[in-house]
């Protein structure tokens, strides 16, 4: 049998494991000096509560290497094989870490997402339906795929591109004075600015319009997406082209890995397109 691990950074929630067929192993962040296991320690809504109410910035860390190892072994132990897809190598350390640490484990395959929430969701359900196959096939399936996964964002502020080194003091104060919006995107290249737009309305069109300018694959679901209020991503919804809402999986409020970068009241789409844009 194979078995199926994901990372926290995947926004699947505890609550979804059994659903979806995961295993799922918490990434740790910091509030102010206080260490929490993400969905564990505090639900999506605890966390928000914290980092807005007493306006802290997390800092993503490690998961916990023994407690993966624990969880992996209840599995190999038996003669299963697992399949671990992780959070993009380019917004933290743990595909190298686990990589290295399965690296003698015959039976353990590690998958560098290069995305992250959606993005694995989308590899998720795309290994479900091969399951069947070799583990080594289907790493390579993977692979293919991950190349044309998008992560398309609006942050709502351009603080916390700020704090996470993403804009410099200049571009921060010229922006906010501009009301500039900026589209985020993480792709197999990291997380980075693809375009600029001046004011909410018009940075929402580029967003409408991205899963025709990015090519959707229309073999894949769209996994809409935000972070803290949805409130946002609804109106996103309103001016996208209503051919695509049928391919809309349910929103998906994102976790603490992709809101410490993007802030709260940040929205956008995930989905699968052309590999050679973005």
């Amino acid at each position: 049998m194979i078995k199926i691990f994901v990372d926290s950074g995947s926004s699947i929630k505890q609550s979804e494991k059994e659903k979806l067929g995961v295993e799922i192993l918490p990434l740790r962040y910091l509030l102010g000096e206080t260490e929490y296991e993400d969905d564990v320690d505090l639900d999506i809504n605890g966390f928000y509560d914290i980092f807005i109410g007493q306006d802290l910035f997390p800092k993503t860390s490690l998961p916990n290497l023994e407690k993966a190892q624990q969880m992996v072994e209840q599995y190999t132990n038996k003669g299963d094989q697992v399949l671990f897809i992780t959070i993009s190598s380019k917004i933290s350390g743990t595909y190298s870490s686990l990589k290295t640490l399965f690296e003698d484990n015959k039976n353990v395959r590690v998958v560098d997402s290069l995305s992250a929430v959606g993005g694995i969701r989308l590899l998720v359900l795309e290994a479900q339906k091969h399951l069947g196959k070799p583990i080594d096939e289907i790493v390579k399936i993977l692979d293919e795929l991950k190349m044309r996964i998008k992560v398309v964002a609006i942050p709502e502020t351009l603080d916390y591109l700020l704090k996470g080194g993403r804009l410099s003091k200049k571009e921060w104060l010229i922006g906010s004075i501009l009301k500039i919006k900026p589209i985020i995107s993480l792709s197999q290249t990291g997380v980075k600015v693809v375009d600029k737009k001046i004011g909410t309305k018009k940075a929402m069109g580029y967003i409408a319009k991205a899963l025709e300018q990015f090519g959707f694959d229309e073999n894949y679901p769209i996994v809409p997406s935000y972070t803290y209020n949805v409130e946002n991503l609804e109106k996103l919804i309103s001016v996208t082209d209503e051919k695509y809402h049928k391919y809309m999986l349910e929103f998906d409020n994102l976790d603490p890995a992709i809101a410490c970068h993007w802030g709260p009241n940040a929205y956008g789409y995930i989905f699968v397109g052309d590999e050679n844009i973005l």
